[in-house]
């Protein structure tokens, strides 16, 4: 009981003491915004004085998939400085398929192989042979 005091003591001491803060505020050099708008629609830009720049604009669009028949639509990009000195550019769509970024630094997946190609095309054509449960012949 003793040590778990201590430990509580300890733990209690190095949470309340105070935190040297020295990052400094990063000033923003310009800031734009548009709504949000009555139909829905928004946008915005703005550039930190560390270099961060970033814009988007969204808008609702007809949607099958929604019970309002509407979802929003959220075009955008960001870009930064990384701590190698290069400049980060990231281009998005946000939507009913989820967020999906571009830039030339993120990864992409491999293309299909040919033959993979091949049996997707043929397991189509021949949708009969896939039935596991069908009665052999």
């Amino acid at each position: 009981m003793y040590k778990l005091a201590v430990i509580l003591g300890l733990v209690s001491a190095v949470l309340s003491a105070p935190v040297d803060d020295t990052t400094t505020p990063v000033p923003i050099i310009k800031f734009e915004q548009d709504g949000p708008n009555p139909d829905g629609s928004y946008s915005f830009n703005y550039e930190g004085g560390n270099g961060v720049k970033a814009d988007e604009a969204g808008s609702l669009v007809p949607s099958a998939n929604s019970e309002s028949g509407q979802a929003m639509s959220v075009q955008g990009s960001f870009s930064y400085t990384g701590e190698d000195g290069v400049v980060y550019k990231i281009v998005y769509v946000a939507d009913e398929n989820g967020f999906q970024p571009r830039g030339d630094h993120i990864p992409t997946s491999p293309p299909i192989p040919e033959e993979i190609l091949k049996a997707l095309e043929h397991n189509a054509a021949h949708p009969e042979e896939n039935d596991i449960d069908a009665p052999k012949q």
